[in-house]
C-alpha cells in the first residue's frame, strides 16, 4: 500500500504512470539526450527491420533496403578555392585581368569582401574542409614542416572529419579535382598509408595531384589511389595544360552522376591549383596579354585602387597603403628586368584568365544539366594573398632561385619566349605580388596583415539568393564555409563520426547574411598566426605583430622584438593606420586575447622556422637511415621526398638489363625534370649519365661502346667533392665492370630537384630531365632492377644548418 502513495508523491505531474514506465522512459530520454539530433552520429544506426519473418517467404513480410537520402530540398554545392591569388587580381575586384566568369556569377549572388583564409594553402585548405581552425586540425604550417607539436603535426585528426564525409555520409555525392596539400609528405607514396588521402576522407572520386604545385604541362597525377598520366586531346598538342584536364574531368563526373543519379546533390571541390606558380600556359592566352604591364607594379596599384572604389568592393574612404621600402621601385629596374618583369606579369594574368574561363565550363556544366538554379557556388579567390616568393626581379626558373642562386637578367631575357611554356618553371616579381594583393600590406605567409589574409569569395545560390550582385562586408573566415554548407542542407553538426567523437565545429554559419546585407556579422573574434605572423580580431578592431622574416627570405628571429600594430577595420578597410600609439590599452586587451586564443586552438608553441624545424629523428621517414635501395620495373612516379637520397655525397647507381638483338634505347632510372634532376638512359645503344643543373648546365657521360645484345650491367659511380652542400664531382661509368667513361660534374643540387616532379625506373615520367629524349622514353630492352647505393652525407653542423636554412626556402615556395 505504501508503494503507490511514494509513487505518487515522488511521480508529481506523471501519477498515473505505472514506476516501470517511467524508468524506462528516463533511460530512454537520457539515451535520447546523449545521443543528440537525429543525424548527429554518422554513420545512422542500422534501422530495425520492420518486416515480418516466417518460416517461408509465403508467410513473411518483406521490409524496404534503407537507402540513405539527402534530406529534402538538399542543394548540390561546388566550393572553387583558387591558388595563390590577391584581392587586386581578379576584374570582379577591380584587377586589371579580365575575369568575365567570375564576373557572372558575382551578378548572380553575392559579393563577400571582408573574407579571410590562414595566409598559407595546407592550412587554409585544412580549415575549409574541416570547419576548424588550421591549428586545432594539425596544420599550423605546410604538411612538409610538421612538427610533432598538436597544431603542427600535418595530420588531420579524425576527430575533425571533412564536410565530405559528412556529406557523403547524408546522401549526397561527392568528388574532389585538383590540388591535394593535406597528405602528409611522408604518406605520399604507393605505400601510403591512404588515411589521409582524399578517398578516405569521404571523396567518392578524386582526381588531381599531391602537394603544394604541379607542372602545368606535364603534372603527377592521381586518379583515386591509382597514379596516371594527364591525356592530351588529339590536336591539342603544345596547347593543353593540366588546368584543361581538371575541367574535363570535372564536366565529365557532373554529367554521369547527374545521368545515373539525377536525384542524388552533389557536392564537387574543384581545387586547380592555379594561379600559384610555375605560371604555365598556353601561348594563345599569353599573347592576349602581351604589353599590358609595362607600366609596371607601383602604377598598377594606383588604377586598381581607383577601379575598386567605382566598384564599390572597397568604402569610399579607404586608403591606399604605400609600397614596403623592401620591395623596389619599378622606375629603379634596369630595362631588362622589366622586360622580364613585365613578361612574367603576363604569363601570370594569361594563368589567371584561363583559370576563370575553366570555371565557367564548369558552371556551363552544372547550367547545362539543369541544376544551376540549385547549387550553392562557394568561389573563394585565393588560399591566401599573391606569393611574394618569386624573389625581387622574378625567376625562369624558380628553383635556381630557392637554392640560392640568382639568374642573370640576361639569361632570362634570351629565354623571354620560352616563359609559360614547358621549358620554364616561371615565377614573378615580388613587387608584382604586391600589386595583386590591393590595396593592402604584404602578402602571402604575412598573416599578420590583410594582403595575406583577406580573400574575396562570391558565393551563388539562384533558389535562395535575391539580392543579386549584392556586396556583403560581414567580417568571416574560411572556417565558415562548412558550417553554412551543412545549414544550407539542413544537416546537423555532427558529434560522432565513424566511431569518433567530434570537435566542436569553430566555424559559424554565413546562411543569415543571404537574406539581409545589413546583418550583424556572428563572427566577433578570429585569431591569426603564421610563422610567427600573427593578429587577433575582435568586434571590429585588430591587433598584428609582422615577424622579422620576410616571405621571399630565411632566418629566425626574436619574438620579444616583435611590434605590434592597432586596425580599427570598421573604419580603416585597408589597414592603413596605425593606432597603437592612440590606443595603447585596446592595443594591450587584444593582445592578451591572443595568447587566449592561441592556447585554445593549438597555435603554442610560436615558431618561425621553416624546414629547418623539422628533425628527420622525430618525423616519419622511408628512407632514413637506409643506405641501399632495390628498385624494379613499374617503379614509377615515386615521390623525390620518398627515393634514394643521392644529394651532397658519394653514391653508385646500378641497373642490371637485357638487350636484345637490334639494340635498345630509354631511360633506365630517371630523378626530377626539366626544372633540374638526373638521368641514367641508353641512347643509339650507348648508355649515357646526364646531370641537369636547374636548367643553366647539363653535364653528361656517354658510354665509349654501344652495349652488345645480351645481358648487361650498366654502373654510374659518383664521387662527390666534398667540402659542403651542392659541390661537384665525378661521374664514371662502368658496362660489365669495364670503364667506358668519365666526366666532371661542377655543380650539384642541395636540395630538392623540383616540387613535383618524380623518381622512374624504365621511363621518365613528366617532364623530360634530358633535352636528348622525349618523356617518358620507356627502355625497349629488358630492366631487371635498379640498386642505389648511397654513403653518409658527412655534412658538417654549419653544412647541416645551411642546408636546412635553404630547404626552408624552398619548402616556402613550394606550398
Amino acid at each position: 500500500m505504501d508503494a503507490p502513495r511514494f509513487q505518487k508523491r515522488r511521480l508529481g505531474m506523471f501519477p498515473w504512470l505505472p514506476f516501470r514506465v517511467i524508468i524506462l522512459l528516463a533511460f530512454s530520454l537520457a539515451a535520447a539526450w546523449a545521443e543528440g539530433p537525429r543525424g548527429t552520429v554518422l554513420p545512422a544506426p542500422e534501422p530495425a527491420f520492420k518486416g515480418k519473418i516466417g518460416r517461408t517467404y509465403k508467410d513473411s513480410q518483406p521490409d524496404k533496403i534503407p537507402v540513405v537520402k539527402a534530406p529534402a530540398g538538399a542543394p548540390n554545392v561546388l566550393v572553387v578555392l583558387i591558388d595563390d591569388s590577391g584581392f587586386g587580381q581578379w576584374g570582379t575586384f577591380g584587377g586589371q585581368i579580365p575575369t568575365p566568369n567570375l564576373d557572372r556569377l558575382a551578378k548572380a549572388g553575392l559579393s563577400y569582401t571582408r573574407f579571410h583564409t590562414t595566409a598559407l594553402c595546407s592550412p587554409t585548405r585544412a580549415a575549409l574542409l574541416t570547419g576548424r581552425n588550421h591549428h586545432s586540425v594539425g596544420t599550423g604550417t605546410i604538411t612538409e614542416t610538421g612538427t610533432a607539436y598538436p597544431g603542427y603535426t600535418g595530420q588531420i585528426p579524425k576527430s575533425a572529419a571533412m564536410v565530405s564525409e559528412i556529406l557523403r555520409q547524408n546522401g549526397y555525392s561527392t568528388a574532389f579535382f585538383g590540388k591535394n596539400h593535406n597528405v602528409p609528405d611522408w604518406e605520399t607514396s604507393v605505400s601510403g598509408p591512404y588515411d589521409r588521402w582524399p578517398g578516405l576522407q569521404g571523396f567518392d572520386h578524386f582526381y588531381g595531384f599531391l602537394g603544394g604545385e604541379a607542372n602545368q604541362w606535364a603534372p603527377a597525377l592521381y586518379r583515386d589511389h591509382q597514379r596516371v598520366e594527364m591525356q592530351v586531346p588529339k590536336g591539342r598538342e603544345g596547347r593543353y595544360t593540366l588546368n584543361d584536364a581538371l575541367a574535363d574531368e570535372a564536366i565529365d563526373y557532373i554529367f554521369q552522376q547527374q545521368s545515373v543519379t539525377p536525384d542524388r546533390p552533389f557536392f564537387v571541390y574543384y581545387a586547380p591549383g592555379a594561379t600559384h606558380a610555375p605560371h604555365h600556359v598556353p601561348k594563345e592566352w599569353l599573347d592576349k596579354f602581351k604589353g599590358q604591364f609595362d607600366q609596371g607594379w607601383d602604377k598598377y596599384r594606383e588604377e586598381t585602387y581607383q577601379r575598386q572604389l567605382k566598384l564599390g568592393v572597397i568604402p569610399p574612404d579607404t586608403k591606399l597603403t604605400p609600397r614596403p621600402k623592401e620591395i623596389p621601385a619599378y622606375d629603379s629596374l634596369t630595362p631588362d628586368q622589366k622586360r622580364v618583369a613585365a613578361r612574367l606579369m603576363e604569363a601570370f594574368a594569361a594563368y589567371t584568365a584561363q583559370t576563370d574561363y575553366e570555371v565557367g565550363r564548369v558552371l556551363d556544366a552544372i547550367e547545362q544539366v539543369g541544376q544551376l538554379h540549385n547549387t550553392v557556388v562557394f568561389w573563394i579567390i585565393g588560399d591566401n594573398g599573391a606569393s611574394m616568393e618569386g624573389t625581387l626581379y622574378g625567376a625562369f626558373n624558380e628553383m635556381a632561385a630557392i637554392g640560392g642562386l640568382s639568374e642573370d637578367p640576361a639569361l632570362l631575357v634570351q629565354h623571354l619566349d620560352e616563359i609559360g611554356g614547358p621549358n620554364a618553371y616561371n615565377h614573378y616579381p615580388v613587387g608584382w605580388a604586391w600589386a595583386m594583393n590591393t590595396p593592402f600590406q604584404w602578402g602571402k605567409q604575412v598573416a599578420s596583415h590583410l594582403g595575406g589574409v583577406r580573400n574575396p569569395m562570391v558565393v551563388a545560390w539562384p533558389d535562395r539568393i535575391k539580392d543579386k550582385g549584392g556586396i556583403r562586408t560581414q567580417f568571416h573566415h574560411v572556417i565558415d564555409i562548412v558550417p553554412t554548407i551543412l545549414e544550407a542542407a539542413k544537416i546537423p553538426i555532427p558529434t560522432e563520426v565513424n566511431g569518433v567523437k567530434q570537435k566542436p565545429m569553430e566555424g559559424v554559419s554565413m546562411l543569415y547574411g543571404f537574406d539581409n546585407a545589413n546583418a550583424k556579422g556572428t563572427r566577433q573574434v578570429q585569431y591569426f598566426e603564421m610563422f610567427g605572423n600573427r593578429a587577433l580580431y575582435r568586434n571590429g578592431w585588430i591587433a598584428a605583430a609582422r615577424h622579422g622574416r620576410l616571405p621571399w627570405t630565411t632566418g629566425t628571429f626574436d619574438f620579444d622584438e616583435d611590434q605590434w600594430e592597432l586596425y580599427d577595420l570598421d573604419r580603416d578597410f585597408s589597414e592603413a593606420d596605425d593606432l597603437a600609439a592612440k590606443h595603447p590599452d585596446k592595443l594591450k586587451k587584444l593582445q592578451d586575447e591572443f595568447w587566449v586564443q592561441a592556447k585554445k586552438f593549438q597555435v603554442l608553441p610560436l615558431d618561425d622556422r621553416l624546414t629547418e624545424r623539422t628533425d628527420p629523428g622525430l618525423r616519419p621517414s622511408l628512407i632514413e637511415g637506409r643506405t641501399r635501395f632495390t628498385y624494379y620495373p613499374g617503379g614509377a612516379r615515386i615521390p623525390e621526398g620518398s627515393a634514394a637520397p643521392v644529394k651532397n655525397r658519394s653514391h653508385i647507381i646500378t641497373a642490371e638489363i637485357e638487350v636484345p638483338q637490334g639494340g635498345a634505347d630509354g631511360v633506365l632510372v630517371a630523378e626530377g625534370g626539366v626544372v633540374g634532376g638526373f638521368a641514367l638512359y641508353v641512347k643509339d645503344g650507348r648508355p649515357v649519365y646526364e646531370y641537369n643543373y636547374v636548367t643553366q648546365a647539363r653535364y653528361s657521360v656517354t658510354g665509349s661502346e654501344p652495349l652488345s645484345p645480351g645481358p648487361n650491367t650498366i654502373r654510374m659511380e659518383f664521387r662527390y667533392d666534398g667540402g659542403g652542400i651542392g659541390k661537384g664531382g665525378t661521374a664514371a661509368l662502368f658496362v660489365n665492370d669495364k670503364k667506358a667513361g668519365e666526366g666532371r660534374i661542377e655543380h650539384t643540387t642541395w636540395g630538392r630537384f623540383s616540387a613535383d616532379e618524380t623518381f622512374d625506373i624504365g621511363e621518365d615520367s613528366g617532364s623530360p630531365v634530358s633535352a636528348a629524349y622525349a618523356s617518358p622514353n620507356r627502355f625497349t630492352g629488358t630492366l631487371k632492377k635498379v640498386e642505389i647505393d648511397v654513403q653518409p652525407a658527412n655534412l658538417s653542423a654549419d653544412d647541416r644548418e645551411r642546408l636546412r636554412s635553404m630547404a626552408s626556402k624552398a619548402r616556402q615556395v613550394m606550398d
